[in-house]
């Protein structure tokens, strides 16, 4: 049986070696580009990253016509801003599943982990604005005897 510590000393002496952070590289594939898949409710975002002038295209659309909404490319442009790398890279992705908010989010998620493959010291400050966490809510099933996942039937008395 190990020994009682009698003091600070002796607890920082029993606590041995620190694991060293992990050390994140670069991932780029043959063309220069990073990779990454993001996802958001039922939507999937497959994402091409690299240098460029900020052109970014969606399903072979411009995001300006794609995401029609003003609010849609802002989440979209959240993790550049948040590591100043505004208009410094071209996106090309393709997005399915899901409505448009959906396939927003899971853009925004899946530039966010690009970014991280393309400049591995960027991670810190996209997991501190939230950006790598995939965001898991997904619509609740209905259930039997419900009308919908929790509504029920309008009560009669008679």
């Amino acid at each position: 049986m190990a020994d009682t510590v009698q003091s600070m000393e002796g607890l920082s002496a029993l606590k041995g070696v620190q694991p060293e952070a992990p050390v994140y590289v670069q991932k780029l594939d043959k063309q220069g580009r990073a990779y990454a898949t993001g996802k958001r409710k039922d939507a999937v975002a497959r994402v091409w990253l690299q240098r460029g002038s900020g052109k970014i295209l969606v399903n072979e659309r411009t995001v300006e016509v794609y995401f029609a909404r003003p609010v849609l490319r802002m989440i979209i442009q959240q993790p550049f801003v948040a590591a100043n790398r505004g208009g410094q890279y071209d996106i090309v992705c393709t997005v399915s599943g899901g409505g448009l908010s959906g396939q927003a989010g899971a853009l925004r998620h899946g530039v966010s982990k690009a970014l991280t493959f393309f400049e591995p010291e960027l991670r810190g400050v996209l997991k501190k604005g939230g950006f790598l966490t995939r965001d898991s809510r997904v619509v609740e099933r209905k259930k039997y005897g419900k009308k919908k996942a929790r509504r029920s039937f309008q009560f009669s008395k008679r």
